[in-house]
């Protein structure tokens, strides 16, 4: 079955036509649980094996124990052990072997071209990165602008998302108002700070299933096991990048 047909999970009430769209980036436009997340996974418990002297399993402990409090590993090596967040994504982002990680769904590219409105990248991957992926599937152009890592520093503090500052600071700079705006999104916490702020969220959950599935596990968010299932917070679900124009129809109440 082909990606613009497949799964026709819930897709909640119309959403109002936007003027922009917000895309994340790994796990939404492809498949980064694939190869690239067990990749990075790796590379980042290398790193904080590096430098802050602990073992392999150690290593785990604290890349995990960071992304829960701090909502990124990055994020705790800076808050906790003063390290610098280039240093950090340049050695756990490099993959001289980028091609062989990548996969995406055929016609994610053409779902995007046939979308109205103006398309961003909002990503918390650094930007050499994001360019190279994007890149690599023909995508860049598709889009008219990419929000990197890089430029979520403000007033010397780095806020990448769910940061409410950081998503207020990125609308006044595209010139944007938040009911204007959808922010399609694999990671429900990102949805859930969106629309305090007045985002509204499509939640893509076509790879976190897809995962979920290959590790032969139960669903990476209790959500994903329930065909129709999706938080109040969530305007709409779905797997399928060819479903948002049929959810955000003109005249919708927002």
């Amino acid at each position: 079955m082909s990606a613009r047909h497949a799964d026709r999970a819930d897709r909640g009430a119309p959403v109002a036509r936007p003027t922009a769209w917000l895309f994340d980036m790994d796990d939404t436009l492809h498949d980064a649980s694939w190869r690239v997340f067990p990749r990075m996974n790796a590379e980042m418990s290398a790193y904080i094996q590096r430098h802050l002297g602990v073992d392999a399993s150690r290593a785990d402990e604290l890349r995990l124990q960071f992304w829960r409090r701090y909502g990124a590993t990055l994020l705790g090596l800076m808050h906790e052990h003063g390290v610098r967040a280039e240093h950090f994504l340049a050695e756990t982002h490099r993959f001289s072997d980028l091609a062989r990680l990548l996969r995406a769904d055929a016609g994610q590219r053409a779902a995007l071209r046939r979308l109205p409105g103006r398309k961003y990248v909002l990503t918390n991957a650094p930007r050499a990165y994001a360019l190279r992926v994007l890149g690599a599937f023909g995508m860049l152009r598709e889009f008219d602008g990419v929000i990197a890592i890089e430029d979520m520093l403000q007033f010397g503090q780095l806020r990448p998302k769910p940061d409410a500052r950081m998503l207020r600071h990125v609308l006044r700079r595209l010139g944007l108002r938040a009911a204007q705006c959808v922010l399609v999104e694999d990671t429900l916490g990102h949805l859930r700070t969106a629309r305090a702020l007045g985002l509204r969220g499509v939640w893509f959950t076509r790879y976190a299933q897809r995962a979920a599935r290959r590790q032969s596990a139960p669903a990476l968010h209790p959500q994903l096991r329930r065909r129709h299932g999706r938080p109040c917070y969530v305007s709409a679900r779905t797997a399928s990048l060819w479903h948002l124009p049929r959810l955000v129809r003109p005249g919708a109440r927002r």
